[in-house]
């Protein structure tokens, strides 16, 4: 399974940017998506996720500003990202819960794009 996301960029604080991110390869299906972040002090923290019955969960400083949202039938999941803040800078993984059989099921993280603010 890969995770090929896309979307990252350079926008000064207020702007907006859309992160895209596909699942490719063979599976039964895909429980959880996505998007963590590694910021520049190398904390990785939860961003949003969704399931796939498309409840989200969003970590409090997303919350209002983000809103993630994912495509079943394309296997791919969203986040747009509003009104940006220099706080918002990081490295952004898409990650899937993806399963192989209905019994088993594995992580996933894709390669990460960089998201930079400034203020």
């Amino acid at each position: 399974v890969q995770l090929q996301a896309s979307g990252g960029g350079l926008v000064q604080a207020g702007g907006s940017l859309r992160l895209s991110c596909a699942a490719k390869g063979s599976f039964f299906g895909i429980r959880l998506m996505g998007w963590h972040r590694q910021t520049p002090s190398n904390q990785r923290e939860l961003v949003a996720e969704i399931t796939n019955g498309g409840e989200p969960n969003y970590a409090d400083s997303a919350k209002g500003r983000f809103t993630i949202s994912r495509d079943n039938a394309k296997n791919m999941v969203y986040l747009q990202m509003n009104n940006l803040q220099p706080e918002d800078t990081g490295v952004y993984y898409c990650t899937a819960d993806v399963m192989a059989t209905p019994w088993e099921e594995h992580e996933h993280r894709g390669q990460g794009t960089q998201v930079t603010v400034s203020s």
